[in-house]
Parts: C-alpha cells; sequence; structure tokens
C-alpha cells in the first residue's frame, strides 16, 4: 500500500476541539487507502511554557533533563490524537521518538538524527494501524537518553520518518495553505505557489521565510522526499492542494525569480581602522566561529593609504551582544580602532533558480530600489538569490518594490 506522513503544528493542536479536525483530516486519508504516520507538534504555546519551567528552576540546567521535560509537550498531543482517532473507530498507536527509534547525536536541545529503524513502524501498518509520532524528538543511543532536535524539529522528524519508511509524500499542515511569493501581510497581492524547487525552498526558509524549518527542507532535497505545504483548517472533506517542494526538472514553467523573503533577525558590525594584513580576518572571525556565531554579509573597503581597512558583517540579532563582546575582547589582538553597531537592519532577499540563467536580475533590483530613495548597506550573492542589507524602516517598500519588479503581482 502507498504510505503517507502528515504532520501537523502547534496551531493545528492547540485545543481537543482542532485535535478532532486532524483527525478528520487524518481519516479521509486512510479511507483513501494510504497507511499513515502522523507527525505532530506539542499544542501550541506549551514548549514554551515548559522552556520556561526550566529556566524558572535553575538557568544552569542541565541539558539532558531540559529534553526530558520540553518533548513532554509532543508526547500529550500524540497520545490525545491516538485516543480521539481510536473514538472514531480507526486503529490507532501514540509513539515516542526512542520507541521507533529515532536516532541522534548527544547534542541536547539541538540534536541531529543519524538513523531511523522503519521496521517498528511497518508492523503497526501490517496492524492496520495509524502510528501518531511525537515530533522534535529522538534517543541517543550511547547514553540512552532522551533528545530534541532544536525549534522546528517536528518538520525534520515528519521528512526524516518519511524518508525511513519509503512513503509517498510527507505533508506538512500548518496555518497557512502553502508558500508564497512573499508574505502576504506585507504584499497583499503575494500568491501561493503550486509548485517550489527544493534548492528555491532552502534559500527562502534560511533567508527568513517561517513556513517550513530548513533542516527539514535540506533533508527532503537530500532524500528526494515529495513534500506538500497545506493547510490544516481547510476542510478536511475538500482540501486545497497545497505547495509542493520537489526537484527543479519537476517545475515545467520556472519563474526567473519564484519569491521575496526577508529577515528582522539581523545585526550589523563595522570594525574601523583595522590594519590590512594577513592573519586579521582570521583574527576576528575566528573567535566568532569558536563561539557558533553564524557571520553572514562581510564586506571589506580598504582605506586610501592601503593601509588600514573597515570590515562590516552580520550576524544574527540574538547573538549581537554577544559577539560584540567577543570582538571587545580580542581588540589588542585584531588591531582596530572603533566598533560600530546597529540593530535597526532588515535582510530582502530575491530567490530564484532561473537566476542561473539569466543575467542582470540583481542590478535591476539595485536600480529599482535606489529609485525608491532605499539605500543599500551590504549586498551578498549565490548562484540563485541575492541579499541586501537596508534601514529596518523601509522592509515594507523595498519588499513591495521588488515583488512587483520581478512580476510577482501577477496572477
Amino acid at each position: 500500500m502507498a504510505r503517507l506522513v502528515m504532520k501537523f503544528g502547534g496551531t493545528s493542536v492547540a485545543n481537543i476541539e482542532r485535535i478532532r479536525n486532524v483527525a478528520r483530516h487524518v481519516r479521509r486519508e486512510v479511507e483513501a487507502g494510504f497507511e499513515v504516520a502522523v507527525v505532530v507538534s506539542a499544542m501550541s504555546g506549551k514548549t514554551n511554557e515548559l522552556v520556561g519551567w526550566v529556566n524558572d528552576a535553575d538557568k544552569h540546567y542541565d541539558p539532558c533533563e531540559y529534553d526530558a521535560v520540553v518533548a513532554s509537550g509532543e508526547q500529550v498531543t500524540s497520545g490525545l490524537l491516538a485516543i480521539v482517532l481510536q473514538e472514531m473507530g480507526i486503529p490507532a498507536r501514540s509513539w515516542q521518538g526512542w520507541q521507533i527509534p529515532i536516532e541522534t547525536d548527544g547534542a541536547h536541545g539541538a540534536a541531529r538524527i543519524a538513523r531511523i529503524d522503519g521496521a517498528n513502524l511497518g508492523e503497526a501498518f501490517s496492524r492496520k494501524e495509524v502510528a501518531v509520532i511525537a515530533g522534535f524528538q529522538g534517543i541517543d543511543p550511547a547514553t540512552g537518553r532522551l533528545t530534541t532536535l532544536g525549534r522546528g524539529g517536528s518538520d525534520t522528524s515528519a521528512v526524516a520518518i518519511a524518508a525511513a519508511i519509503k512513503a509517498d509524500r510527507c505533508d506538512i499542515y500548518t496555518d497557512v495553505d502553502g508558500v508564497y511569493t512573499t508574505d502576504p501581510r506585507v504584499v497583499p497581492k503575494a500568491r501561493r505557489l503550486d509548485r517550489i524547487a527544493f534548492e528555491e525552498m532552502l534559500e527562502m526558509a534560511s533567508l527568513g521565510a517561517k513556513v517550513l524549518q530548513v533542516r527539514s527542507v535540506e533533508m527532503a532535497m537530500i532524500h528526494g522526499v515529495k513534500t506538500f505545504v497545506r493547510s490544516s483548517f481547510d476542510d478536511p472533506a475538500n482540501p486545497q492542494p497545497g505547495t509542493l517542494i520537489c526537484d527543479e526538472e519537476d517545475i515545467v514553467e520556472q519563474q526567473v525569480v519564484t519569491g521575496i523573503a526577508f529577515s528582522k533577525d539581523e545585526a550589523q558590525l563595522t570594525l574601523r581602522k583595522v590594519a590590512d594584513k594577513p592573519g586579521v580576518a582570521a583574527a576576528i572571525f575566528q573567535p566568532l566561529a569558536e563561539a557558533n556565531v553564524n557571520v553572514d554579509m562581510i564586506i571589506q573597503v580598504v582605506s586610501d593609504d592601503a593601509k588600514t581597512t573597515d570590515i562590516t558583517f552580520t550576524v544574527p540579532a540574538a547573538e549581537f551582544e554577544r559577539a560584540r563582546a567577543i570582538l571587545e575582547g580580542a581588540k589588542a589582538e585584531i588591531g582596530f580602532s572603533t566598533l560600530q553597531a546597529s540593530t535597526d537592519v532588515v535582510k530582502v532577499s530575491a530567490i530564484g533558480v532561473g537566476m542561473r540563467s539569466h543575467s542582470g536580475v540583481a542590478a535591476a533590483a539595485f536600480r529599482a530600489l535606489a529609485e525608491k530613495g532605499v539605500n543599500i548597506r551590504a549586498i551578498t550573492t549565490s548562484e540563485i538569490k541575492f541579499s541586501v542589507l537596508i534601514d529596518a524602516a523601509y522592509t515594507e517598500l523595498a519588499v513591495r518594490t521588488l515583488h512587483s519588479l520581478y512580476g510577482l503581482d501577477k496572477a
């Protein structure tokens, strides 16, 4: 029989009535003849509550016990959904990550999946049971301790399970009905995409789009898992198709630019009058790397005397204070005169695999933004995207300008 993995996020299972709605979606697929595994998140807001309890208990908590606490939210949801399905007359059983098992490394709070044995789930399917799986969690086989995969880890759980059981597809149900050309709250004319390439979705997820977690897209691309983004709030009897995330060759008519993403989670740091000599860049970025601070855009401008340079780069806003403290601590070794910083910046990005075969895509954007009076602080490019760093006050203007420039307003 065909196999299907369905994943439901926190808003989809926020209360018992919504869990009943999820069960109706599951029943539709069971009646269509699928062997179904369902991956669930904790109820909306529950993980934040659990994390708060841990911090209240001890801000210097044991990471193993942190995982034991925060993974309980998914355990509750999986049990409740199994109960509701059974009440509907559908055989179902809840599964925790360690029971499958989903084996991970030992990085508590941010574990990575190493292996999934799908044999136990196969036996459940042979008994005609729906497997309701607690997402976001696994087990470290070296210690036997429960682990969690980090925020958004239920998406990763679902795609990994789909790969392990060779599912025909993985449907990610969320509170939106697919992937849009940009955030509809910023651009009312934003359109839902019927299809988007894995690479484009990976860029959009990493550049600010909140629809899918980056690691889940990576895993889907590596294992070729056909993945749909769909809305759990659709009528279970008449659901909409959502957006298919697939290989580039499965998209017949490819846009030059597929979508516009933006991220407000940015901070800019500039080191003034750094000595222009070998080893200085390493002195700046090595301590940041060792502290796991992710550096994105980097610009270096050499002064007229060719003896000093200014170096500007961005880091996630959450890492801003830590990055600044690291640099101030290394000031003597680096040799900069002053450190300037700004947190009122936004990164706006245009993504599309069509950029590979079209020239002048970024240049047109720079011109259009200039005509709107938007100053660009920094630029980065890759084969299928470019990003600009701008003042936060111009976010909506820049997103709307680029969305119109590339014809994404048109149906």
